[in-house]
């Protein structure tokens, strides 16, 4: 009988973007099934430090700030923006797949979430390597950054920090920035990629809220306050640098409070003004 933790290990390790995402899928539709003959729980002798996980050849992985910045006006643009999001979405299954492989003392619902979130992004990544073929492109023709699983293998050691700094931080992002994408692609007239974004989008809200529930769940369980907690976490992780356009509301329902929103705001206006006040700053 196959070992659930086993199986999540080897599709990390998975390099093929299309054997990763339909496999993905069938393991969150056997654990679905419920019954206990399919899967052993039992947890490994040894757990394995990742520091990469499995991806293919390309995209050449970069530091983010020598990512190409490309005028939305040409193809190629619109096509590497698209790629970012399939870039997201890929490094999006690894990281609920290493959820589960990696932490292996936790409720069976928690890995019926994280098992639930690997298979959308697969999903997702499925919706946009297709559209990007559209354009004439395929995931691995624009280069991409590894921020998302660097911030992964930071955490290992902890699933508080990891669901405090992937889903609840980085991940968050995507709450907000997925309405920003969708108006420059409005301009772009591509009604498809907002429809895919559509989806995402509200999945992210979802996905976001398991991060919430069992940061919470650890938060309670190890007395700990979950605000102070979470800001701390993101001091002691040198998180990325907190911007602007807040999607409050989709927040709020990913189980973000009132006061941890008032204060992730007050930070932006912090960092917009330290950035403001540089002498290297532009007000271009």
């Amino acid at each position: 009988m196959p070992n659930f933790f086993d199986l999540c290990l080897e599709l990390i390790q998975e390099t093929d973007p299309a054997k990763k995402c339909q496999e993905s899928k069938k393991l969150y539709a056997k654990l679905q099934q419920d019954t206990p003959q399919q899967l052993l729980f039992t947890p490994l002798a040894h757990v394995q430090s990742i520091e990469d996980a499995g991806r293919p050849e390309h995209p050449q992985l970069v530091p983010p700030l020598e990512v190409p910045k490309r005028s939305m006006a040409t193809v190629a643009g619109h096509a590497s923006l698209i790629h970012a999001l399939a870039h997201i979405e890929f490094n999006a299954i690894n990281l609920a797949l290493d959820a589960c492989y990696r932490f292996q003392d936790m409720p069976k619902e928690y890995y019926f979430d994280w098992m639930q979130v690997a298979a959308e992004e697969a999903y997702h990544f499925e919706l946009l390597d297709n559209h990007l073929a559209t354009l004439g492109y395929r995931y691995g023709d624009f280069s991409a950054h590894n921020g998302l699983w660097e911030m992964a293998y930071k955490t290992e050691h902890s699933l508080l920090a990891r669901m405090g700094m992937i889903p609840r931080l980085l991940e968050a992002r995507g709450i907000d920035a997925i309405p920003v994408m969708q108006t420059k692609l409005e301009q772009l007239r591509d009604s498809e990629a907002i429809r895919i974004l559509d989806i995402i989008h509200q999945d992210e809200i979802k996905h976001v809220s398991y991060g919430d529930k069992w940061f919470k769940h650890l938060c309670q369980i190890n007395n700990l306050d979950v605000e102070t907690t979470y800001f701390s976490l993101m001091q002691q992780f040198n998180a990325p640098k907190i911007r602007g356009n807040f999607n409050r509301a989709d927040r709020k329902k990913a189980g973000f409070s009132d006061s941890e929103l008032d204060h992730l705001i007050a930070l932006t206006k912090d960092n917009h003004e330290k950035k403001s006040s540089s002498p290297h700053s532009s007000n271009i």
